[in-house]
């Protein structure tokens, strides 16, 4: 399945321009409520872009009225509702359950850049997956809620695990995910959770592809290693991380890019980087 191809039946795969494609999730009838089938194609699609070469920044959003009103309940019911041994049912729960925290934790994993674009309702679940983002754009309509508390449950997709890093405010953080209350882009943007709050869709499309463009002409080598420098100094000590980028970059500083961008900043010209190589998943008989 190519990420352009028109053969995702829950996104929607546009190519905005080179190096940037936009992911819109497309059941707009439901409010784009997360079926199996789309956290299925969430999980493969940005599986495809982490391989994909000729891709560096992802435009993640949704068709219709709101963004995402969280899990489809069909889906949800399918993983609590069962007449098995609670023993095996609860391994059915787990295996459902690490392939949808895998569909989420992609978006981190991919090597791109994730820009989501958040308009109208985003709820539960869409919380969850947007906090997987690299950069939270939203219109000012927008109504955020961790409604897992009102389903009997508690959030194990990226609401108790992401969220709170991003907003650093647990008295908050806690006042949101035990009373499962709505907060608005106003709320959003000064505690840090959105970076930019947009009159309207129109003008946060505009923003977002601005935005991608900018991000797109940096050496995708530099990209995919601040990416993983953010995300592996998250959650470990700062001499841990500054171990790993060294590490990291006694191989990446050698790349032709460093060498491309200093001649560029000196001779105040624009580089074209190339693509890195698409390479597939690799498989094992084991």
């Amino acid at each position: 399945m190519g990420i352009t191809d028109g053969s995702w039946e829950s996104l929607r795969v546009l190519h905005i321009a080179p190096g940037i494609v936009e992911c819109r999730l497309n059941r707009p009838s439901k409010r784009n409520a997360m079926s199996s089938a789309m956290w299925n194609e969430i999980r493969d699609f940005f599986g495809a872009v982490a391989h994909d070469g000729s891709v560096r920044v992802v435009i993640l959003s949704g068709e219709g009225a709101s963004f995402c009103s969280g899990v489809d309940l069909e889906a949800f019911q399918a993983v609590v509702v069962s007449g098995d041994d609670v023993g095996h049912a609860a391994l059915r729960v787990r295996s459902l359950g690490k392939a949808w925290q895998d569909a989420f934790s992609n978006l981190e994993r991919c090597g791109k850049v994730v820009i989501a674009c958040v308009h109208g309702a985003c709820l539960g679940a869409a919380v969850e997956l947007i906090s997987a983002a690299d950069v939270r754009f939203c219109t000012e309509d927008t109504v955020f809620a961790l409604k897992e508390v009102d389903l009997g449950i508690a959030a194990d997709l990226g609401g108790l695990q992401r969220f709170p890093k991003i907003v650093a405010n647990q008295s908050l953080v806690r006042e949101l995910v035990f009373s499962g209350r709505a907060f608005t882009a106003a709320e959003a943007l000064p505690f840090g959770f959105v970076s930019r709050v947009c009159h309207t869709r129109p003008e946060m499309a505009v923003a977002a592809a601005e935005l991608a463009q900018a991000i797109a002409a940096k050496s995708p080598i530099a990209l995919l290693g601040a990416k993983a420098f953010l995300n592996y100094a998250r959650d470990h000590t700062v001499d841990d991380s500054l171990e790993y980028a060294i590490t990291w970059n006694q191989g990446m500083l050698q790349s032709r890019d460093v060498a491309a961008a200093v001649v560029g900043a000196m001779s105040k010209k624009p580089v074209k980087f190339p693509e890195l190589p698409s390479m597939p998943p690799v498989s094992s008989k084991l």
